[in-house]
């Protein structure tokens, strides 16, 4: 294309050049003189503005990779003997005791030796709820603390850290993905040497047959070629179909990070969708709130979100807004404490509260047999159970779950009906995930992977032939985005998810995803219409241009009607390409 290109914008601004310098000579001898340097400008002009679009999306994979390595703090708290020292983080060996406060970020991956706490691992499993963590528990560089203080036992620094990983990952996934070869670039690399060799054979047949001004004649028949042959229609073929088509997208709350993404998602045939944040709304929510019979509802619900908001936990914030969306007011508590993965207890409205596990009520000699049954059931639908017992006497089943999100069950159908292999991956629990797969339809379930088990599914499926989307909003998706054929972020996720994506979901509606799915298709149909009558004008002006037809008619096109042939060539595709804007996606 570029060769092309260079030829036909050489040859016009030459003969420009010449129009404008000596038009009489032009004239005198037959030939139009005629200025191209407009179609010059405006040819290059495109180029250079693809050119800098291509740069921009290289300097914005940079930046997540920057983004994400920068998770990891720069210094960690140090135990020594004589107190505690704030160190570089290159200074952390393997052995080292690590103190982490409230709040921050864990430095380095090692093994709690003293305290309780609860860590946001959404870097790394993409779930919302904390973990717990006591002596023995591993934690994780780039991690997030959030209730406790523990002290931790280095045990990976530097590039053998889970986080340092995840970049490399990411790194090596981006950098070996090949650039697929446009259509227009195959058709090109036929189609611009027999054009020159064309436009060659025009001015040595012009300069040894004409019978005068053999040298002007030539060089006006073979600019002509040139001219005529300029490959405007074929390189707006793409671009304007691209246009078009992620304008379209952007309407439907799909923002497409250019047109290689399109080609790409016409092809997918299997979709990996995340399920935290992606099939799921990311935030958990109260999903069942039963009472025991001769126990009053509102009552105990005041309770239970009166004392569960004294606490951070995700699960605690869900009890407390679920409670005000029915308008309940809450009481003052005292004596509050919590049991790091077991519950919490207070004093409120001059009862003792308790709200946890069936362990944790045994242990304050209260007997959660009249819950269990209820607590069973939500367990099974991958709904977390609380038991409420107020006054040492059980009362209530609280369900707090991650819902899905509304539209997950259609996508997944229309997915289906275009022909794409559904499969649900998560780093969550598999009784969890195999509920949440049900509800959405889904049958393929892999659970309990983290970001590398993500990108070795996606190039397992890759080997096997498949063409591969992955949907997720988390940082522990951003590899698995960046090594499948086309990655999907969801709206509301992390920026390193939405760098490593080829395509953003800004309306966190997952039938955007079957709806950019069957625009590609449309906008390649498109695009190879755009080519194919692009090529045809091509193979028909041609010959006219190079004056095939003039012994016999004493037909032949000037370059100033060449000009205006592909114009109207360019007009065709580009109108052709505005079809896309009322193309119907359901």
């Amino acid at each position: 294309m570029n060769t092309l290109i260079a030829a036909g914008t050489g040859a016009g601004f030459a003969y420009s050049v010449v129009a404008t310098l000596a038009p009489g000579f032009l004239r005198s001898k037959g030939v139009a003189a005629d200025v191209y340097y407009e179609a010059v400008i405006l040819i290059l002009a495109l180029v250079l503005l693809g050119n800098s679009f291509e740069s921009r999306a290289k300097a914005r994979a940079s930046s997540a990779l920057r983004e994400m390595a920068n998770l990891q703090p720069k210094t960690a708290r140090l135990v020594r003997e004589n107190g505690e020292v704030e160190a570089p983080l290159e200074a952390v060996e393997p052995g080292f005791v690590v103190l982490v406060r409230p709040g921050e970020r864990i430095p380095v991956d090692g093994v709690v030796v003293d305290g309780a706490t609860s860590v946001n691992e959404a870097m790394l499993t993409g779930e919302a709820l904390p973990v717990e963590k006591l002596p023995g528990s591993s934690v994780y560089g780039g991690t997030l603390n959030q209730t406790g203080a523990f002290r931790m036992k280095a045990t990976a620094v530097g590039s053998d850290s889970v986080l340092a990983q995840i970049v490399k990952l990411m790194r090596d996934a981006q950098s070996s993905r090949a650039p697929i070869q446009r259509l227009a670039d195959r058709l090109s690399a036929v189609f611009v040497p027999a054009v020159l060799i064309v436009a060659a054979a025009t001015f040595a047949a012009w300069y040894l047959l004409s019978p005068q001004d053999a040298v002007v004649r030539a060089a006006g028949a073979s600019i002509a070629v040139l001219i005529i042959a300029c490959p405007c229609a074929m390189g707006l073929a793409v671009p304007t179909a691209v246009m078009v088509a992620t304008g379209r997208a952007a309407g439907l709350g799909i923002l497409v990070k250019g047109g290689e993404a399109l080609e790409k998602l016409r092809g997918v045939d299997t979709v990996l969708l995340d399920k935290t944040g992606t099939i799921t709304t990311g935030k958990p929510a109260v999903t069942d709130f039963s009472v025991l019979p001769g126990m009053e509802e509102s009552r105990i619900l005041r309770l239970a979100a009166s004392v569960e908001n004294a606490s951070e936990h995700p699960l605690a914030g869900a009890v407390v807004e679920f409670a005000q969306s029915r308008g309940v007011e809450l009481d003052p508590v005292s004596s509050f404490a919590a049991t790091p993965g077991r519950g919490v207890e207070a004093a409120a409205g001059g009862l003792p509260v308790a709200i946890g596990n069936d362990e944790f009520l045994r242990q304050r000699g209260i007997d959660p047999s009249p819950l269990l049954g209820q607590a069973e059931r939500l367990a099974a639908e991958a709904v977390t159970p609380l038991l409420v017992a107020a006054g040492k006497q059980p009362a209530a089943v609280i369900g707090v779950a991650d819902r899905i999100r509304n539209s997950a069950a259609e996508a997944v159908r229309w997915l289906r009906r275009l022909g794409v292999r559904v499969v649900l991956v998560t780093g969550d629990r598999p009784q969890t995930a195999s509920a949440i797969a049900r509800q959405a339809g889904i049958d393929e379930v892999v659970a309990g992977v983290l970001p590398q088990g993500k990108v070795e599914l996606v190039r397992k499926l890759q080997r096997e032939g498949r063409v591969v989307a992955m949907a997720g909003d988390g940082i522990n998706d951003a590899p698995a985005l960046a090594q499948a054929d086309v990655g999907l972020a969801m709206a509301g996720g992390s920026d390193i998810a939405a760098e490593a994506a080829d395509i953003a979901i800004l309306s966190g509606d997952l039938n955007s995803i079957a709806a950019a799915v069957a625009l590609s298709r449309r906008t390649m149909r498109i695009m190879k219409q755009n080519l194919f009558w692009a090529f045809a004008y091509n193979v028909v002006s041609i010959p006219l241009a190079a004056g095939v037809f003039y012994p016999s008619f004493g037909i032949q096109l000037s370059p100033v009607l060449a000009s205006a042939a592909m114009a109207f060539s360019s007009v065709s595709v580009v109108t052709n390409s505005l079809r896309l804007r009322r193309v119907k996606l359901r």
